[in-house]
């Protein structure tokens, strides 16, 4: 263990007291001198930006050496800095606000001439109770504390009043600045000196300064809020609109699932009356081919015979073609009646049937055959189609009919 070269104190420096910064070219380190006094100290072969407060190293240090609870003397040595960072101002001073009166006296030493109006800020805005002091050189730090610990008070000397009065404003001065910017304090009042002092005019200028920006960041929050208000007005309104559009879609939803049932419905019961046909259909073709059977074994005038046979024959392939009309539909067929059947909904069942039958090139004969009625009775019922349509005299329906399964009704 080594020992301060000014006090002869024990020195204990651990190996993991450090916190590497790489990315910004330096380390920073901490060490015990005898038991409550602090030194941090940057390692690094040029002149850095301090970024970092390293809480985390400064809270071991405490907590090994027992000292979370117990006021601390700080040493910082700034030999290598050049500037600090914004959020390492920001968190130094809420540290010393927030673990004061931890600290009986933070003394910092090798403090560069350009640096030296950033000391005094800081030891400007720092609680009474936590005395700051800037000295040259390590061994005047190390003097100092011990001065302290021997219970001598510190009493700070003037020139005289002048520079007494001068050096008070200066620290209200840099005072007021930190409390701004690094603060944020924008309501503090500033003491101001007399009108006839020749500072006045600066102080009046940080206090115009605090004046705007207070101005700034409450045109800032209104403007924020307008803007939230704004949002908030439009995430009601599209609100409204979604729900609009949710209780149409429901609604919608609500009706085609009653479509639906109702078509489900329609097409059990079809398929109940298809069953019903296709089976009397069958039952018939049977029968006419029995017929036909026993025609053939009939010794009768072989003409009547093939007029008959012929006959037998016409009514078979009849009822085979109503079979396949009732239980064949095509995907094509059945998308065809349902467009006819939207566009002409008066038309009937019977209807749709022979519209079907004359788009397949069915014959007058052959569709009357099918349907039941004979070709004059056919002719009334087109007749009739004609008018539902509202097909020009002339009109073709079989050519109407095609434009509409090709997906044209015009």
């Amino acid at each position: 263990m080594k020992n301060c070269p000014v006090t002869s104190l024990p020195v204990t420096e651990r190996p993991h007291w450090k916190s590497v910064h790489p990315d910004r070219f330096y380390t920073t380190h901490m060490q015990r001198i005898g038991d409550d006094i602090l030194l941090t100290y940057y390692e690094s072969n040029n002149d850095i930006t301090v970024e970092f407060m390293d809480k985390e190293l400064f809270k071991t240090v405490l907590d090994e050496s027992g000292l979370s609870d117990r006021p601390i003397y700080m040493l910082r040595d700034l030999e290598h800095v050049r500037d600090v960072s914004f959020e390492y101002k920001k968190h130094l001073t809420q540290l010393i606000y927030q673990w004061q009166p931890l600290f009986r006296c933070i003394v910092f030493y090798n403090v560069k001439p350009s640096f030296l109006t950033m000391v005094e800020t800081f030891a400007a805005i720092v609680p009474d109770s936590t005395h700051i002091f800037i000295v040259d050189s390590y061994a005047d730090a190390m003097r100092l504390v011990m001065k302290l610990q021997s219970g001598e008070e510190f009493i700070e000397e003037f020139e005289d009043d002048e520079d007494e009065m001068y050096t008070r404003h200066k620290r209200d001065f840099l005072a007021a600045v930190a409390r701004i910017g690094w603060l944020n304090m924008l309501s503090q009042p500033i003491n101001l000196p007399s009108e006839d002092n020749y500072l006045y005019a600066f102080f009046k200028a940080i206090e115009s300064l605090q004046y705007d920006l207070q101005e700034k960041e409450r045109i800032s929050y209104q403007e924020a809020r307008e803007r939230e208000k704004e949002c908030n007005q439009r995430i009601a309104e599209k609100t409204i609109l979604l729900n609009a559009q949710q209780e149409m879609n429901n609604k919608l939803k609500n009706l085609f699932d009653r479509e639906r049932t109702m078509l489900k419905s329609r097409i059990a019961a079809q398929d109940m009356e298809l069953t019903r046909v296709s089976t009397a259909i069958s039952e018939k073709a049977t029968a006419l081919q029995l017929l036909q059977d026993q025609v053939e074994t009939l010794d009768i005038d072989t003409g009547k015979k093939r007029q008959m046979l012929d006959t037998c024959r016409n009514l078979i392939e009849t009822e085979i073609t109503e079979k396949k009309l009732n239980t064949e539909l095509t995907e094509t067929d059945s998308e065809f009646l349902s467009k006819l059947q939207k566009t002409h909904p008066n038309l009937n069942q019977r209807d749709l049937r022979i519209c079907l039958l004359i788009k397949l090139n069915y014959d007058t004969r052959e569709i009357a055959s099918t349907i039941g009625i004979s070709t004059r009775g056919l002719e009334s019922i087109r007749y009739r189609m004609h008018k539902k349509m509202g097909l020009h005299k002339h009109q073709s329906i079989k050519n109407y009919l095609v434009r509409i399964a090709g997906g044209n009704s015009g």
